[in-house]
């Protein structure tokens, strides 16, 4: 049987317009698709960490105190051992224990930074102070607190957590437990985040290396004391 040329030629335009489509959209996400698809995953990432930090509060109003840091990057169950200070408890979000996502969009393991009273039961309203402060930087490029103050008093309070992501570029742990590069020796302020237990960095994310603190793509929440307490408080777990 003789194939219709008339079939044939519609076939091969077919072909030459998927080809021509398969192109275009290629030359399209070369050139805004990556961006757009980076915007996803922060928005992403930060529906993430704003879910952990809820987690973390819901965890204290049942167990009246928060949870201490993961075991390791690879098994998510908080350690059974107290912490024995501040770089004691900092590590990685106890996602299992939490029953949360704990990676972010790159797959890089969450971490977590947690004052240690507050992961002592019961938490004592009265005497705990909150140990974790939040700095930013100003339109000069100088650091200043956005959370917290230079010393933490049980009338000044600081921050009981904070909860973050160390972004797509440089440090931080993949979720099979392997330490990622830093690429970019002059990132301060992430440096400063991946060594920190108590005052954490949260700016604007820049990939200037020009920029006061260096490139900066860190995504941090912080669990703000009142709400801990205010849900503590409601769920009875609160002295």
């Amino acid at each position: 049987m003789r194939a219709d040329p008339r079939r044939q030629q519609g076939a091969a335009l077919l072909l030459l317009l998927a080809v021509a489509s398969v192109g275009f959209a290629a030359v399209l996400i070369s050139a805004f698709g990556r961006s757009d698809v980076e915007r996803v995953r922060e928005r992403r990432t930060l529906a993430v960490l704003a879910q952990a930090a809820d987690a973390l509060v819901g965890f204290a109003s049942t167990h009246g105190r928060l949870p201490r840091p993961a075991i390791s990057a690879t098994d998510g169950n908080e350690r059974a051992e107290p912490c024995a200070d501040e770089a004691a408890c900092s590590g990685f979000l106890p996602w299992v224990t939490l029953g949360v996502d704990g990676a972010d969009s790159w797959g890089k393991r969450l971490r977590y930074s947690v004052t240690p009273e507050y992961t002592l039961t019961p938490v004592r309203r009265l005497s705990a102070i909150a140990t974790k402060r939040l700095l930013t930087r100003d339109g000069a490029g100088n650091l200043r607190y956005d959370a917290g103050q230079a010393e933490c008093l049980i009338y000044a309070q600081c921050l009981p957590a904070v909860v973050f992501s160390q972004g797509r570029n440089n440090l931080g742990t993949s979720v099979a437990g392997l330490p990622q590069a830093n690429g970019s020796p002059g990132n301060l302020d992430e440096i400063n985040n991946d060594l920190a237990s108590t005052d954490f960095i949260r700016r604007a994310g820049s990939a200037d290396p020009a920029t006061p603190g260096g490139p900066f793509d860190d995504l941090l929440v912080a669990v703000p004391l009142y709400t801990l307490y205010a849900r503590m408080a409601a769920a009875r777990t609160l002295p």
